[in-house]
């Protein structure tokens, strides 16, 4: 498992649809996830810290598992198949450790409002991840330039650079 951090939540405005980007830390390789408008919204909300009246469904989960005394250990984006991707959610209560199936938009959300910690499988950074390269000030890509490559990326790639 690689550890990542939530490198941006942007809009491809080619196909206008939400993309989170996935990046690996201490590398240069990302993951881009298009996700739905509502996680994308629900996971911008977290990562700025906007203050709902209501709680949203992300929010919710996390009070649940908090008021049950559950704890998210960790959020892993495990696959894709077929172009969906897979994730995990893994918990731990009352000493055991439990793994939910996920879609990795809902499993982001959740992991950002919890602040756990996320992670990528290795063949799947090997499969889907894109190279991106670091800013030289603080190892650190602004999200602007990130999605600017990741579109220069998008121009460039085919399907058939997905299959096995």
């Amino acid at each position: 498992m690689l550890e990542v951090r939530l490198a941006a939540v942007r809009v491809d405005l080619q196909s206008n649809t939400p993309v989170i980007l996935l990046q690996e830390k201490g590398g240069e390789r990302s993951l881009p996830i298009f996700i739905g408008a509502p996680e994308a919204t629900a996971i911008a909300f977290a990562v700025q810290g906007v203050d709902v009246p209501r709680p949203m469904t992300h929010d919710l989960m996390r009070d649940i598992l908090a008021a049950l005394g559950a704890k998210v250990e960790r959020v892993v984006v495990t696959e894709v198949r077929d172009s969906t991707y897979f994730a995990e959610i893994h918990l731990e209560l009352g000493g055991r450790s439990l793994e939910v199936s996920s879609r990795p938009s809902d499993a982001v959300a959740l992991a950002t409002r919890t602040g756990s910690p996320l992670y990528v499988s290795e063949e799947l950074m090997e499969e889907a991840g894109v190279l991106i390269e670091l800013g030289e000030e603080d190892g650190e890509t602004e999200p602007d330039e990130l999605v600017g490559q990741f579109r220069q990326f998008l121009d460039t790639v085919r399907p058939e650079d997905f299959s096995a």
